[in-house]
């Protein structure tokens, strides 16, 4: 790895931790003469070309793969429950596969703090379910298999339909408040004995909502609270601005093979990528003139939901596995 894709990484951990992207203070030579060389590009031959691949149809291949994906593991859970096959047992906070414990990371270190000890049978579900998130990309979870994240993207259609016809209007907040969150859920097990961000996690009230089939009150007006929050005023504001689970699976994230991979030679810049991001955030660097080098990873808080990918009208952003690519 080149000095620029270190120093860029770095970044890339700070901004999964609420850090704003900053333009870089270093980029690579190679990269340097990229940014040159489309700066002297012929503007009427750039539009062409542009408008060329504008005309390619769009696809949503991978939001397919990953909406079926989602829904299938989910189902399964409420097969296994009412068929009692005991296939895939429990809910997302705590499972079994197949007689594999599968304990949720952030579930487990609140139980723990709660408990104010270490649990070795939840260490052994908590070590099979970090592997597994580590080989396929930390915040994969999110986005591939979290069933509040899919009311989530579906609620943000609705609030970008209105935003277009002028009706919301999305107001950002400081992303810091997600690590602050993280901070005051744990603080809080620590303290009462209790692990309250559990009581209120809309991944476990849908998932356990899915598989039971009942959901109380409180936590169905819970949950339509923050859609509709979500709808009307800060566009994806749970699982960008204070889910602390996105944030752990962000940090496993960070040594994840399986990443997003923008090359910088054959972008436009047309931001298409950008505007349906569900982080925006993490595609700072196919912002024009911000490549540091002719290939650079997406960062470890992307979610690998492949949106990025399904638009790009010249497949300059592609999913990889670090070490592959090079022996294919």
């Amino acid at each position: 790895m080149s000095e620029a894709l270190r120093r860029r990484f770095k970044e890339q951990i700070k901004a999964m931790f609420g850090a704003e992207p900053q333009k870089p203070a270093l980029i690579e030579e190679r990269a340097q003469k990229v940014h040159e060389l489309k700066r002297l590009t012929n503007k009427a031959e750039l539009a062409a070309a542009k408008e060329a691949h504008r005309a390619r149809a769009k696809h949503h291949r991978w939001r397919n793969r990953r909406w079926l994906t989602l829904i299938l593991v989910n189902l399964l859970f409420v097969v296994s429950f009412q068929l009692d096959i005991q296939i895939l047992e429990g809910a997302l906070t705590a499972s079994r596969f197949i007689g594999f414990h599968l304990i949720d990371l952030n579930s487990a270190l609140q139980v723990m703090l709660a408990h104010k000890h270490i649990i070795t049978n939840l260490l052994i579900g908590t070590a099979t379910v970090a592997v597994l998130w580590l080989l396929l990309g930390g915040r994969s979870f999110c986005s591939w298999v979290c069933p509040y994240h899919l009311l989530a993207e579906w609620a943000e259609k609705i609030h970008l339909w209105l935003a277009a016809k002028k009706l919301v209007v999305d107001q950002p907040i400081d992303r810091r408040l997600r690590s602050a969150f993280w901070v005051v859920f744990a603080l809080l097990a620590l303290l009462t004995g209790y692990t309250v961000y559990e009581a209120i996690s809309p991944t476990g009230i849908v998932s356990r909502t899915i598989i039971y089939g009942a959901m109380s009150l409180w936590a169905f007006v819970w949950v339509l609270a923050l859609l509709v929050f979500e709808i009307f005023f800060v566009r994806r504001a749970w699982c960008r601005y204070a889910c602390p689970i996105g944030l752990t699976y962000g940090v496993i994230g960070i040594f994840s093979p399986l990443r997003i991979k923008y090359t910088l030679a054959t972008c436009f810049h047309e931001g298409e990528c950008r505007k349906v991001c569900l982080v925006p955030h993490v595609l700072d660097t196919v912002i024009k003139g911000r490549a540091v080098d002719i290939e650079v990873p997406i960062g470890p808080d992307c979610t690998r939901c492949g949106l990025c990918v399904d638009v790009c009208p010249t497949g300059s952003l592609k999913f990889d596995i670090k070490g592959l690519s090079k022996l294919m």
